[in-house]
């Protein structure tokens, strides 16, 4: 492993800018075509694809799960803020052009992340505990709730993965934070609010929209975890220095992804016989 200075703002780094306002705009545009017509939005090609990425890891149960004019989202609300969360850090952080930051956060932002993580937790137990009378509770669930809990593991999980992606991936790295302060993090935290908001305003384009991202942070999520493991078995780390030549373990990892989703989508379906929670819930 190799560390380089900071890298200087270039035309790529602006260039990646409107790529993605490019691709979030076409999105958009998608999304009010579909929305404009409701047996469109029921049999749509890209959120039918996210619906199978969403059911190989999410119990999908319709009462826990937000609707894209009247159309099931691809994940249940707190898987959605889950995997919304992890693509919106690697997007922010890509963007910045931090590819190659390799050091995790300070201790004590990591501290709060765990507190993130283990907020979800109360609240799964608690809205877990609802499925039984007898148990007791702690207070009604709420989908809002399951979002922003969600959205906070979301956060934890991104800022976890992304620095040991580049620590693995690059031969030449930065070592510097992620994100290197409280006003980073809280910047980060007022990016997830935004998107919480716009969830919550059920605006059928804009949920289509983050419906589509949060199916595609499963799949990048899986594709990050496979190639780690896939670089450290073959003891390959920190040996690419450009994008072709971490394109082969990306890929392998990626496919790797579709594979896993695929085969645990068909499996659970071949037990279930639902594309939408399980049978008696």
């Amino acid at each position: 492993m190799e560390t380089i200075g900071t890298p200087v703002k270039t035309n790529r780094q602006r260039q990646r800018w409107w790529v993605f306002v490019v691709v979030v705009g076409a999105l958009l545009l998608m999304g009010f075509y579909a929305a404009t017509n409701p047996e469109l939005l029921h049999d749509h090609a890209p959120l039918e694809g996210a619906d199978i990425a969403g059911y190989a890891f999410c119990h999908r149960l319709t009462d826990r799960s937000f609707t894209i004019a009247g159309r099931q989202m691809p994940l249940c609300a707190r898987c959605t803020g889950m995997y919304l969360g992890t693509i919106m850090v690697f997007l922010v952080l890509g963007l910045a052009g931090r590819g190659r930051w390799s050091k995790m956060p300070s201790n004590r932002i990591l501290f709060l992340l765990l507190g993130f993580v283990g907020l979800m937790g109360i609240d799964g137990l608690n809205s877990y505990s609802h499925f039984f009378d007898q148990f007791p509770h702690l207070y009604e669930p709420q989908n809002w709730l399951r979002l922003t809990t969600g959205m906070g593991t979301g956060l934890a999980m991104g800022l976890f993965v992304y620095p040991a992606m580049t620590q693995t991936l690059w031969r030449k790295q930065e070592y510097r934070p992620v994100i290197r302060s409280w006003a980073e993090l809280a910047g980060l935290l007022l990016l997830a609010g935004v998107l919480i908001i716009l969830i919550l305003s059920n605006q059928a384009p804009i949920l289509y929209v983050l419906g589509l991202m949060s199916a595609a942070g499963v799949v990048l999520i899986l594709t990050c975890l496979n190639s780690l493991v896939l670089l450290i078995l073959l003891k390959r780390e920190a040996q690419a220095d450009n994008w072709r030549q971490a394109a082969g373990p990306l890929i392998v990892g990626f496919t790797l992804a579709i594979v896993q989703i695929g085969v645990i989508s068909i499996l659970r379906f071949s037990l279930t016989g639902t594309m939408t929670g399980f049978p008696g819930l």
